[in-house]
């Protein structure tokens, strides 16, 4: 199976992508909503892209919505923004991502993960950052377990 990403190509044309998502809490445990692609193997939080005219708030909302089935979200404050590069196969294109996060919060524990993602799973934020690959996530998460008054991820 084709993966949807590669390594950065120096080469290539380079587009901006503007993306919005969350760290979702289920309320009361506490605990962080981690979705696995399956494509790529890797775990990640949700987030997507923002329409033409679309808040990041909305986006980041609806991203949520589409990606995980949760309906009762409630967003909270910006976490921050993570940029990073990676060339698309399928359209010869390195992207330029920006991507804002947010904290959610739900008391929703049914996950109906869209088709691109093969298993979820509720997890301690210490246990979603160990999960998570990139840095840039571990930040985000890091962000959110201080928001939260919990102990540190490390």
């Amino acid at each position: 199976m084709a993966r949807r990403s590669e390594p950065f190509q120096p080469e290539a044309p380079i587009v901006p992508e503007l993306a919005a998502g969350a760290v979702v809490v289920q309320v009361p445990s506490n605990r962080v909503l981690l979705l696995h692609e399956k494509e790529e193997d890797r775990w990640c939080l949700p987030k997507g892209h923002v329409d033409p005219g679309e808040s990041l708030a909305a986006a980041a909302i609806r991203e949520v919505r589409e990606e995980t089935g949760l309906r009762a979200i409630h967003l909270d404050e910006e976490l921050g923004e993570v940029s990073y590069r990676f060339f698309r196969p399928a359209k010869g294109q390195n992207i330029y991502k920006s991507t804002v996060y947010f904290l959610a919060r739900t008391e929703e524990l049914n996950v109906r993960p869209e088709s691109i993602f093969d298993r979820f799973e509720w997890l301690a934020p210490a246990e979603a950052w160990r999960r998570v690959p990139y840095e840039t996530d571990r930040r985000i998460l890091d962000a959110a377990i201080r928001r939260l008054g919990l102990p540190s991820s490390r």
